[in-house]
This record gives structure tokens, C-alpha cells and sequence, in this order.
């Protein structure tokens, strides 16, 4: 390990934190120095090892051929370090959940209390982010995503198949007679969606493009309220929209709910040993889902 001698531990962290969250200002809020202290450790650290690590273009930091290699060699080495400081600070004591907001928000949070029954001695850290966060190069242990399962940073366990099917309020499903009438209403949309209108209109019979003249959003949350205001019908899946099911605020107009390739997972972080808290939780999680397929629906 002589060859460290010759790069300060600082610049390398930068360079790590760069190559991870791609910009300089997200690498100096999270190192918690400037963006100048960051743009210097990075001149340096290229100095010292002899190569660029980065292109310099006007759309931003691009890493090198180079570059690539050594970064990811970088994240390795800096996830170990974490977990070799976390052995100290009894920090593997604490279960860090990364959570898709939807499933937090409508399944886990109200769960929580049967959890600390089960296992009063855990201890929990939940982060309900969107987006997803790389297994590999972070400290969480487990994640829960929606999606088709295809991620390469984890092994991914069906938890929760879900259906899609359009939502509305109860005065606007009173205007409709059937499927088809969809073709004459305002489609409430939100973008990035994980299916689409063709799968359920398919196994519904219907063939036609819909005017999707309602309003659009950035996030589904919006798109849900907007609907439970009455300003059109949205296609949605279970669990985001079943509360509101329940309470009456909106209805299904239509029975037919359509398979999609989506679904709620449990991930698992690769080539990592699971420890007794990850397999507490996994076992509990598993028994929970079965204990909600095996009840019955209303």
C-alpha cells in the first residue's frame, strides 16, 4: 500500500464523490466544503496519480476511460472503509431501508408497530427516495423498489405484483356507460409512467388513441389529487391508489383490472453477508405479504 503514500485520502474521497453523484456542487454538499475545495482536490489528486480522471466538456466532469475504472475502484474501496468505521460505531445495529415513498407512505409506516413487536431490538432507518439507490456504492442494506425487477446492483424478490386500472371520483364515473366513453374524457397523465394505456385498453377491447387532453404532471402524487378533484380519470396501480378506494374519495368505474409488469420488490445488496437484522426483516416482510394475500378483500 506504499503507493498511497503519494495521494492525500481527501482528494480521493472528492474524486469518489464526483464520479458518484456527477456534479461538483452535489460532491461539495455532501463532502461538506466548497465547490472550489472540491475542483482543487480533484487538479490535485489528477497531479498526483499522473492521469485525468475527468474530460472537461461543456455539459460537465465526463470521466476518462481512465477515469471509469478508477472511480469504481474508488466506490469499492470507500464502501469497505464505511463498513470497517461502522463496525466501531455499532452502526450495523441499525437496518438502512431504502423504500419506494408509495410503498412507505401505504404499506410499511402503518406496519411499523407490528415490526417493533416482532423485533423490539432493531432499529430502523428508513429513506423513502424515488429514485434508486445504487447497492454497491452506499451503506443500505435493503431496498424496496417498484418496477420490473431489472436491476443489476441487487437480487430482486417479488413482494407485490401490482394491477393497473383507471380511477376517477364517483360524480365523474356516473357519466360513463362503459370502456369506451374513455375515449371522450380527460386523461390525466404523469410523466415517466411504468405502463400505459394500450395494455388495459387491449384487454379491454378497445382499439383507438386515446386525446389525452387532461392535465400533466411531473409526479403521480399530483396526478391523484388532481383526479380526486374531478378533472378526469388516471390509470393507477393498487397500492397507490387503495386508500382512496376505501374512503370513497375515488372509484374504479370499470372491473377490469390488467396484470402489468410492475410490482413492488425486496432487494438485497450482491456479494454482501446478510446480517441477523437484513434476515429478521426479510422474514418478517415475507410473512406480512402472505398475510395479506391470505386475507380476504372487501
Amino acid at each position: 500500500m506504499k503507493n498511497l503514500n503519494r495521494v492525500h485520502i481527501n482528494g480521493l474521497r472528492a474524486v469518489e464523490a464526483i464520479g458518484r453523484l456527477g456534479s461538483l456542487p452535489k460532491a461539495a454538499a455532501e463532502l461538506g466544503v466548497s465547490v472550489s475545495a472540491v475542483s482543487q482536490q480533484l487538479i490535485r489528486t489528477e497531479a498526483q496519480i499522473g492521469h485525468a480522471v475527468f474530460d472537461r466538456t461543456r455539459a460537465g466532469l465526463v470521466p476518462t476511460f481512465f477515469g471509469k475504472a478508477f472511480i469504481a475502484r474508488l466506490e469499492e474501496g470507500f464502501q469497505h472503509l464505511s463498513r470497517a468505521v461502522a463496525l466501531a460505531d455499532d452502526v450495523e445495529q441499525t437496518l438502512l431501508l431504502s423504500v419506494a415513498p408509495t410503498f412507505a407512505s401505504k404499506w410499511l409506516v402503518p406496519r411499523l408497530g407490528r415490526l417493533r413487536a416482532a423485533h423490539p431490538e432493531m432499529k430502523i432507518r428508513i429513506d423513502p427516495s424515488p429514485g434508486v439507490l445504487d447497492l454497491k456504492s452506499s451503506d443500505i442494506d435493503l431496498a424496496i423498489r417498484l418496477g420490473s425487477g431489472e436491476w443489476r446492483d441487487g437480487t430482486p424478490e417479488c413482494l407485490l405484483p401490482q394491477r393497473m386500472f383507471p380511477v376517477c371520483t364517483r360524480a365523474f364515473a356516473e357519466r360513463l356507460t362503459g370502456p369506451a366513453d374513455i375515449f371522450r374524457q380527460p386523461i390525466i397523465c404523469y410523466e415517466n409512467p411504468m405502463f400505459s394505456w394500450d395494455e388495459w385498453q387491449a384487454a379491454a377491447g378497445l382499439d383507438g388513441p386515446l386525446a389525452f387532453d387532461g392535465p400533466t404532471f411531473s409526479d403521480p402524487w399530483l396526478a391523484i389529487e388532481a383526479t380526486i378533484s374531478g378533472q378526469g380519470i388516471m390509470l393507477a396501480w393498487e397500492l397507490f391508489v387503495e386508500d382512496t378506494l376505501a374512503d370513497g374519495r375515488l372509484v374504479a368505474p370499470f372491473p377490469l383490472r390488467v396484470p402489468s409488469n410492475i410490482a413492488y420488490w425486496l432487494v438485497s445488496p450482491k456479494n454482501r453477508k446478510p446480517t441477523q437484522q437484513m434476515q429478521h426483516f426479510q422474514a418478517w416482510i415475507r410473512a406480512e405479504i402472505a398475510e395479506d394475500i391470505r386475507a380476504p378483500t372487501a
